[in-house]
């Protein structure tokens, strides 16, 4: 049965995204269940418009003049879960012959659900899994997008099954963790079949009492021992703020994308180039390959915290982080991108890639 739903006209996006930029939407919808998402989809389609699929507004930048067409906000809500046993072998940690087996549940969580109120819910129910990507701003059906990571996890970890609505037929399908190709930031989603399906649910498969995972650095140094999934969650919520990676009205450097580019990953060649003139640059194997913190490339080619260009600028915490300083636009925010992106590709030869979603731009 068809359900029915308000179009709107003319709707600022700017209050929508964690930048706080961007025009207006020509049309604007907010679907909350299923059958309105694909009559929203049906709607684009009869009247030859763009459609944009609108989540928490947490990774993308909008143009100062807005999309013409249609903005789909994503309001799905609704968490259901089941229980089933995870033998020993396939729980982590160094101890899993001590760890016995495991209840383990499976939670199918709506696309239009907070993801930190998400992963808060999960630590309350000692649930590991997602403990590591406490307060990331945004909704769950975001996360298997760009393969959502922090602190050395990511959603791919957990996530059993994505339901989806398939815009090429109008079917809603379900796929699974291997269907979605995920790698580091990347999935079938943003990239080989970018805009052909629209996120209505993920499934993630989490652990019972399952022992937190601590594999990188900084975490390691911040969490207390012996280590809880609170005491990871508290730790990361701990680091994000110093760098003004939560969400704070109060905290003028908070009005980002969060980090807006993604760490590179070069041949080894590259990195021995790098480390005749840096002998210490910091880098993470990479199967053959190596990653290389963006953030240190932006520094090194002479971009610290606190750089403005007009009404944007870097974060005074986090290199990783381009802001609104109160009345940017998004041309400041892309001529600082661009500048960024010169610098460092002068400096090491090296192209940054963005992370957000660019909306009503020329392609």
């Amino acid at each position: 049965m068809r359900q029915f739903f308000k179009v709107k006209e003319n709707v600022s996006l700017a209050p929508l995204t964690t930048l706080r930029i961007g025009g207006a939407a020509r049309f604007f919808v907010t679907a909350v269940t299923e059958s309105q998402v694909a009559a929203a989809v049906e709607f684009a389609a009869k009247n030859n418009l763009d459609l944009f699929v609108l989540g928490g507004g947490s990774n993308v930048l909008v143009s100062d003049r807005g999309f013409d067409g249609l903005v789909l906000q994503i309001g799905l809500l609704g968490v259901e879960s089941f229980e089933f046993l995870v033998p020993s072998s396939e729980l982590r940690g160094d101890s899993n012959a001590e760890l016995g087996t495991r209840n383990a549940k499976l939670i199918k969580v709506g696309a239009g659900e907070d993801w930190d109120e998400f992963v808060e819910n999960c630590v309350k129910e000692r649930l590991s899994g997602v403990e590591c990507l406490s307060g990331i701003p945004g909704l769950v059906g975001g996360t298997p997008v760009q393969n959502v990571g922090a602190y050395g996890q990511e959603v791919s970890e957990t996530i059993v099954a994505v339901r989806c609505l398939d815009r090429t037929n109008g079917k809603i399908v379900t796929l699974t963790n291997a269907d979605c190709g995920f790698t580091y930031r990347t999935s079938i989603f943003n990239s080989t079949h970018r805009e052909r399906y629209i996120v209505l649910a993920v499934t993630f498969r989490l652990v019972e009492n399952g022992p937190p995972k601590i594999a990188y650095p900084e975490l390691e140094r911040a969490v207390e021992m012996p280590a809880s999934l609170s005491g990871v969650r508290d730790a990361v919520l701990r680091i994000r703020g110093k760098k003004s990676m939560l969400i704070d009205p109060r905290d003028p450097n908070s009005k980002s994308v969060g980090s807006f580019f993604k760490n590179p990953i070069v041949e080894l060649e590259k990195l021995k180039e790098i480390q005749i003139a840096f002998p210490s640059v910091p880098y993470f194997e990479f199967g053959e390959m190596v990653k290389i913190p963006a953030a240190w490339l932006i520094e090194k080619a002479d971009f610290s915290k606190g750089f403005t260009l007009g009404n944007a600028g870097i974060s005074e915490n986090h290199t990783l982080a381009l802001i609104n300083r109160g009345k940017s636009t998004a041309a400041e925010i892309i001529d600082l991108k661009d500048m960024i992106q010169a610098g460092v590709e002068a400096r090491f030869g090296i192209t940054l890639c963005p992370e957000p979603v660019f909306v009503g731009f020329d392609a």
